[in-house]
């Protein structure tokens, strides 16, 4: 009786090492490095099994870009500090936008961070591209709390007519 304890002890401590060498030795696909946060909804990751890192555009969202001062850079700033340089991600990986990106969702301690950009009024919703109620009803409670960039009127609160008017100003 006592050996088959003891052989049934030994199993479940082998596999129990083994799901921790698993995890350690080959981290899940998904599970990325956060190496560069350029401005509110884009950063680089550096995801296991490949050597090339990973430009990520946040799904749903939009912040006011870098050039939308003081705004772009408290975006960025803000999503800095939900989550810092060298900190572990999951990235849903959704598609790829026009300029190669990883357009995708991205999550730290369970947290979705592009829902959490919505919820701060640091991003307005993205409408033509998102597909998730969850982020307009955010935008909503967001704007009613005057958050983040809902606090005055202005362009940097739609960034795709910001970036829409700055191209045509560039061609006249």
């Amino acid at each position: 009786m006592n050996k088959i304890i003891t052989y049934i002890a030994v199993f479940i401590i082998l596999i129990g090492v083994g799901f921790w060498a698993k995890n350690k030795f080959f981290p899940p696909k998904n599970q990325c490095v956060v190496v560069k946060i350029y401005d509110g909804d884009t950063m680089t990751l550096q995801c296991p099994r490949t050597e090339e890192k990973t430009r990520v555009r946040m799904y749903c969202i939009d912040t006011p870009e870098m050039q939308q001062k003081p705004w772009g850079k408290k975006s960025r700033d803000v999503l800095r500090e939900m989550v810092a340089l060298g900190e572990t991600v999951r990235l849903e990986a959704m598609n790829k936008d026009r300029y190669g990106r990883v357009v995708g969702e991205v999550f730290y301690k369970k947290q979705s961070l592009n829902l959490a950009q919505v919820e701060a009024g640091q991003a307005a919703v993205y409408e033509g591209y998102c597909k998730n109620p969850e982020y307009k009803e955010a935008e909503t409670v967001a704007k009613k709390a005057k958050l983040g960039i809902w606090s005055k009127r202005g362009l940097h609160q739609a960034p795709w007519d910001w970036r829409k008017k700055k191209k045509a100003n560039k061609k006249s």
